[in-house]
């Protein structure tokens, strides 16, 4: 009986694992093909860094509005159809013969995809696995997936990209999709959907556009300051427009795009912090070496991600205790030894600028951030999560996901933006420097999270520590 439930459980939990790992190994992927892509379609390495901020950015902007639609068309459905969309842009990604039909394909439909396939494998997850040990262990090997497909992406886009072509990697990604599906036929819908739910439109479109200008923004620096300052003060504007429509609908009684109570629980706003921050990091120390290691030290796609394997077997084998060190230490414990870690790794990385160091000398650094990020990824999705009931993990699950992917879209754009800037002087090191000061506020904010565990929220059920 007991064998049966665990393989029900792995059956359950594979579709949702592989839907983390693709999405994530998508927004890294490409890291390691910017000098193939740039040559192939005759753009530049920022325009590469475009397309990828572009994805990720697409991710964060649509993420609370997909998490939303999982209320009124199902969360099955939604991954299902964020699965179809994803695949078809992978497919279109592989044949696009210049930068904008790469970033139709790879931009956009795959960022849509994302953003309606991740917000239902976290619902899923939370409503699924109820008891605070089986929910733990789902949502580690979930993050563990994730993280490691982020690490990994460069390696395995790497390998894909010199043994037979960059577009192969996109290929790659659809066949996976595929076997998501097949695999999610056996996914059954806790909750039945609300047909009849409204949907906050205008909230969606106001939200979408802020985060979408602020990013628009950080990219339009290295060209033109003017520009970016008044991209920065538009998105700015728009996101305040957005809170202040919401919390008009709110005063009205009608439902909003995102529940203001979301913000007022001090737990989870620090919790969001570090997950933005953590992937803001892995995302930005990406780019940053991937891009340093082919444009100016003249390594291939093979090569960087080879060099990449350090990361991914630090993110491997953090994950694989993460089980035995949630039971020994509290996630505030877990969350504070990740930064201090990564932030060590980025400052090992930083001082190889004062040499030339052979690939090997990439390892340790490299090595110490996945060990970093492997510790924390976990516990800072189950503090966010375990803070509110299950008729609430719609609303928190698309938050926290378009917080996780705006971190990562800030750290292509923002490491990236000041790494082209100056590539050849000095701007490997500028970048490494910055995400070591991103790294020090996440630690802060991983430091005023609450020393002792709290009870879960009502309806949450046996929800995991969120210390």
């Amino acid at each position: 009986m007991a064998e049966a439930a665990v393989a029900g459980a792995r059956r359950v939990l594979a579709p949702l694992a592989l839907a983390q790992f693709i999405c994530s190994f998508a927004g890294s992927n490409m890291n390691v093909m910017i000098n193939d892509i740039s040559e192939d379609l005759d753009t530049t390495v920022q325009g590469v860094q475009v397309a990828i901020t572009i994805f990720l950015l697409v991710m964060a902007a649509l993420m609370i509005p997909g998490g939303k639609l999982t209320d009124k068309w199902g969360r099955k459905r939604c991954l299902l159809a964020g699965l179809v969309i994803y695949g078809i842009g992978a497919v279109l990604s592989a044949a696009a013969p210049g930068l904008g039909v790469l970033i139709l394909g790879n931009s956009i439909l795959e960022g849509v995809g994302t953003a309606l396939l991740i917000p239902p494998v976290y619902i899923l997850t939370t409503l699924l696995f109820t008891d605070t040990a089986s929910r733990a262990r789902a949502f580690g090997s979930i993050m563990a997936m994730g993280g490691i497909g982020a690490a990994a992406g460069p390696l395995i886009g790497g390998l894909i990209t010199s043994a037979i072509s960059w577009r192969a990697a996109f290929v790659f990604q659809a066949l996976v999709i595929v076997v998501i599906v097949v695999l999610s036929r056996k996914l059954t819908d806790p909750l039945p959907p609300d047909p009849d739910r409204p949907f906050d439109t205008v909230g969606a479109l106001l939200s979408a556009a802020g985060l979408v200008l602020l990013v628009t923004g950080i990219l339009a620096v290295d060209n033109n300051g003017w520009l970016a300052l008044a991209l920065l003060l538009a998105g700015v504007l728009v996101l305040a427009g957005f809170f202040a429509w919401v919390r008009g609908r709110e005063r009205t009684g009608r439902e909003a795009l995102l529940s203001t109570a979301l913000f007022r629980n001090r737990t989870s706003n620090l919790g969001l912090v570090t997950q933005n921050t953590q992937w803001l990091m892995l995302m930005g120390v990406s780019f940053t070496v991937a891009a340093y290691l082919q444009v100016v030290r003249g390594y291939d796609a093979i090569e960087t991600g080879v060099i990449f394997t350090a990361a991914t077997l630090g993110i491997l084998a953090s994950s694989l205790a993460a089980e035995k060190l949630a039971r020994r230490r509290a996630q505030r414990t877990l969350i504070m030894a990740g930064f201090i870690v990564t932030i060590a790794g980025v400052a090992v990385l930083l001082a190889l600028v004062a040499w030339k160091p052979a690939a090997w000398a990439f390892t340790p650094g490299l090595l110490l951030i996945g060990l970093g990020l492997g510790v924390m990824l976990t516990p800072s999705v189950n503090v966010v999560q375990s803070c509110f009931p299950e008729t609430q993990q719609g609303e928190i699950s698309g938050l926290s996901r378009s917080v996780s992917n705006l971190g990562s879209s800030l750290g292509t754009a923002v490491a990236g933006t000041i790494l082209v800037s100056e590539l050849s002087r000095g701007g490997y090191a500028a970048a490494m420097a910055a995400l070591m000061v991103v790294g020090l506020g996440g630690l802060t904010a991983a430091a005023l999270l609450p020393r002792t565990d709290r009870q879960p929220a009502a309806g949450a059920g046996t929800a995991a520590p969120q210390q």
